[in-house]
């Protein structure tokens, strides 16, 4: 077992032992069917604590050979399905952070370095005995191993999108690691199948994306894993009842990520929070606080402040997604700050009427904060001011009743 190669299934274990675990084991089985196939490249794109981590480890431990996969996931629901023994605990599993190398070096060349020395130290120490091309190159070393064993690698990525989001103004960096990405998975046989989870989609350079091999699963359009980005109005049924917490206060506190496929999708981490410490309050920005969303809605787009106050009052908008450059800093217009507000959380997104609206009092509240400042404050006032006061009050009410 090594850091990166194999790592284990400790992480998923601490998960399946927290005191509040939602069973979202059978997305594995929607990746056991594009294993070893053309679409083995998967993108899953979702806001901050929306349990990108956890997924990440549960995939990494499910493959990872070197895991007791019928122990490790005993009474869970992926083992049910008929493809649980057949890929379970079979392949190489390289599992990466990428904001572990980020906050480790000061540029992209010493980041990917790092990189690179990292996941090679691993696989040099698991195969030593092999015959190596070039033993300081990553994709050649793992093409040695590949024809040599003839196993294919599980490589899961969290937070693969950090660059993007740290590195805003950095383009020539971003271009690196793109690179980097496409010559390290792009084409390559020793790829079994490739999982990438962060905030943004792939990043685009006009209307292309540099790692087109890969399927998105975003907040826009999750398809048939839309089951998996949040938690179901069915499991948070079950949660308020076991908890004794009222069900229609959670739903206006944590509902509105709504899909096709699913209906409701509920704030994972928000409806966990409530039902830890009985009481419905505002859990999910505790990653981020309401200067994030300040920084967005005060862009100086045309329409951006009207369109703002028109969604506090409850008013949807259609906006045109399309355009969107899959970044946090190249805006064209109104409709790519709000499409970039979808991808974060503070906005939902119905894909039949392609309108955008705030998704719930928890979000609500956000807004609130952020449009206190007195430029703001005169807009609201003057724009169905009413409206975003009864909403304000409703947040209150609900606040209060639920610690009754």
């Amino acid at each position: 077992m090594g850091i990166y190669l194999n790592p284990g299934n400790n992480k998923f274990q601490m998960a399946r032992q927290s005191k509040i675990y939602v069973d979202k084991s059978n997305l594995i089985a929607c990746l056991n069917e594009v294993i070893q196939t053309e679409n083995r490249f998967a993108c899953v794109s979702r806001p901050r604590r929306f349990g990108k981590s956890m997924a990440a480890n549960m995939i990494a431990a499910y493959y990872d050979r070197t895991v007791d996969t019928a122990s490790a996931f005993n009474g869970l629901k992926i083992t049910q399905d008929e493809s649980f023994l057949t890929h379970g605990g079979k392949y190489d599993v390289i599992q990466l952070n990428m904001q572990e190398f980020l906050s480790q070096t000061h540029d992209i060349d010493e980041l990917l370095s790092l990189l690179e020395k990292s996941v090679l130290w691993d696989l040099l120490e698991e195969y030593p005995h092999y015959k190596y091309f070039d033993d300081k190159s990553l994709a050649r070393t793992m093409s040695d191993i590949h024809r040599q064993t003839q196993r294919t690698f599980v490589i899961v990525i969290d937070e693969w999108d950090c660059i993007f989001r740290e590195y805003r103004e950095r383009k020539i960096w971003q271009e690196k690691y793109l690179d980097f990405l496409r010559n390290w998975l792009k084409d390559r046989a020793y790829v079994g199948l490739a999982y990438l989870t962060g905030i943004l989609p792939i990043k685009k350079y006009g209307t292309h994306s540099a790692l087109n091999m890969f399927s998105e699963f975003s907040m826009l359009n999750a398809g048939p894993l839309a089951s998996f980005v949040g938690f179901t109005e069915e499991e948070v049924k079950t949660l308020c009842d076991r908890y004794q917490m009222d069900f229609e206060t959670c739903k206006a506190w944590y509902d509105g990520y709504r899909f096709e496929e699913t209906g409701s999708i509920y704030s994972p981490r928000s409806v966990v929070e409530s039902m830890t410490f009985r009481k419905f309050d505002t859990y999910w920005n505790q990653t981020e606080t309401f200067e994030a969303l300040k920084i967005y809605i005060d862009l100086n787009y045309t329409g951006l402040r009207e369109a703002v106050i028109g969604l506090m009052a409850k008013e949807p908008r259609k906006i045109d997604t399309g355009n969107f450059s899959n970044d946090m800093t190249t805006f064209h217009d109104m409709d790519d700050v709000l499409t970039l507000l979808i991808h974060l959380g503070y906005l939902g997104y119905d894909f039949a009427t392609s309108s955008v609206f705030i998704p719930n009092h928890e979000i609500m509240r956000e807004y609130i904060s952020a449009t206190k400042s007195g430029s703001w404050e005169i807009v609201a006032r003057s724009i169905k001011d009413k409206e975003i006061k009864e909403h304000s009050c409703i947040i209150e009410h609900a606040s209060i009743t639920s610690t009754l």
